[in-house]
């Protein structure tokens, strides 16, 4: 084997640390941004932030950096009138409080939290105490269960039980499972849980969708307010339905439920309204609120003619590089060349941060500023009006490259006249007309599909292939896959399972 020297050309993408941390802030959603940042003041001591009634110069007068419409705080002759009394009030926050003032204080303070009847005291529940947290399903079982038995084992069991149902109330785990880590009998166990199952919610700890419905009806049997079907323990149409027909009736197919149980459809159309009225998911009532409040990057609105983008910052921390780290790197000697190379590399990823927070800004206006030149009918007119977009088209439009446009739109909002919308949302694929019309895109035929499947009769709901018939009519051609994809998104069931009983 011969060894030997060649020399080669070659052209390959090196990524530097600044278009990496470029790259990073461009694609963070804002609550990544704020995390991020605070991140980068706790590291770096050459950065601070500025506070929120800070302004770019030191030295600006209080008027012009109290309120951020520029307007002044009072007038001339308030500030005449009143001005002994502040120099008062500054004079006496300005002084220390003796120990009896700060005894007199907190007297005072805990009277008037509590109404004047007793001082503030160490014994007193905190704040965290005093604020009401929802009640869990978990714990709502298990109230009712210590009031329903004195039995140790029974509650041990009851407590497995409880704790292996799911957010929506169903048990999911075997009487076997269950009777097995308790030491129990399964007989037990089954006697707990049919003790379980009177508890409320009715339906709670059901294995499946039938016994969940099943106990309700039992439930509903019990009571006067049974539509008819109460009174003795016969079982009822109902319950006899969700027993032995319960897939015919997601199928909605009633006259062969009808048949099978020898009923008029009328009188399966009445069954299926009181189980119609039944929960499917006991546990959602007390299920966790997962809501989050979107806050919108980006404000676009039309003044006089002209769209406007107005980048949000509100809550945004604004940073700066310290002016006394700037004057330490100036000074020579000190603490030698360790500590003078340490402040020259946070010198520098201070500047990074600060220019490339700059860059992200100006990208997100220039992208949105495309994305408003391709959908202005769509902000003045509504969703009808969406045109087709592509990430390559705004990235022609902006000189950038697609994977830039990418990441600028990503996990980030516009509030706009036609309300918060995701800035991916813009993009959509083209749908063709056959009508000589301009093309539309995928959003609009979702949109005709749901206000289609809106107006239908609930009695004879929209095929799939109605629908396309519809949309062909109006010069839209896409196929029936197409639709039921669409229809699918829109998360609308088929004709089958949207067809109600009357």
């Amino acid at each position: 084997m011969e060894l030997k020297l060649e020399t080669r050309l070659s052209q390959k993408l090196a990524m530097t640390p600044q278009l990496r941390h470029a790259i990073m802030l461009l694609q963070c959603s804002r609550l990544e941004l704020q995390q991020a940042l605070a991140q980068h003041l706790l590291d770096n001591p050459l950065l601070e932030e500025l506070s929120v009634d800070a302004d770019e110069g030191d030295g600006a007068p209080a008027e012009e950096t109290a309120s951020g419409s520029g307007e002044k705080i009072g007038g001339d002759g308030d500030a005449d009138a009143d001005g002994e009394g502040v120099k008062e009030d500054a004079k006496e926050l300005a002084e220390p409080l003796s120990p009896d003032g700060w005894d007199d204080y907190y007297e005072r303070d805990g009277s008037s939290a509590s109404g004047g009847s007793h001082a503030l005291n160490d014994d007193g529940p905190s704040y965290e105490q005093t604020v009401e947290s929802p009640t869990t399903l978990e714990d709502h079982l298990l109230w009712q269960l210590r009031l329903s038995s004195h039995d140790e084992e029974e509650k041990a069991i009851g407590l497995m039980v409880i704790g292996n149902l799911d957010e929506d109330g169903y048990l999911r785990a075997s009487v076997e499972e269950i009777a097995e880590e308790a030491g129990a009998s399964v007989n037990k166990v089954e006697s707990v849980l049919s003790l379980i199952h009177t508890f409320d919610p009715v339906g709670v700890a059901a294995r499946d969708l039938r016994e969940c419905l099943s106990i309700q009806l039992r439930h509903l049997q019990k009571t006067p307010m049974a539509h008819g079907h109460g009174g003795g323990h016969r079982e009822s149409l109902p319950a006899l339905i969700v027993r032995d027909h319960l897939r015919d009736l997601q199928k909605k197919q009633y006259a062969r439920v009808a048949k099978a149980v020898g009923k008029s459809v009328e009188e399966i159309y009445e069954a299926v309204r009181v189980i119609e009225g039944l929960e499917p998911k006991p546990g959602r009532p007390y299920a966790a609120d997962t809501n989050q409040i979107i806050v919108p990057d980006v404000f676009v609105r039309k003044d006089e003619g002209e769209w406007l983008v107005f980048l949000n910052e509100e809550g945004m921390p604004r940073v700066r590089i310290s002016c006394d780290y700037e004057r330490l790197l100036g000074t020579t000697g000190g603490d030698g060349p360790a500590t003078k190379a340490y402040l020259e590399g946070k010198l520098r990823e201070a500047r990074w941060l600060i220019s490339n927070l700059e860059k992200r800004k100006r990208t997100i206006v220039k992208v949105v500023k495309s994305l408003i030149g391709f959908q202005e009918q769509f902000l003045e007119k509504g969703i009808r009006y969406l045109k087709p977009c592509t990430l390559n088209q705004v990235a022609e439009d902006v000189g950038m490259h697609e994977s830039t446009i990418s990441r600028v739109t990503r996990n980030k909002y516009m509030h706009c006249p036609q309300g918060l919308l995701e800035l991916k949302f813009f993009f959509s694929t083209v749908v063709r007309t056959n009508n000589g019309a301009e093309d539309v895109s995928s959003m609009t035929v979702c949109e005709m599909i749901r206000e289609m499947v809106g107006r239908e009769n609930s009695r004879s709901p929209l095929t799939d292939r109605d629908i396309v018939s519809k949309l062909r009519a109006g010069g839209i051609v896409v196929a029936r896959r197409t639709v039921a994809r669409y229809r699918t998104d829109l998360h609308i069931t088929s004709a089958s399972h949207r067809r109600r009983a009357h």
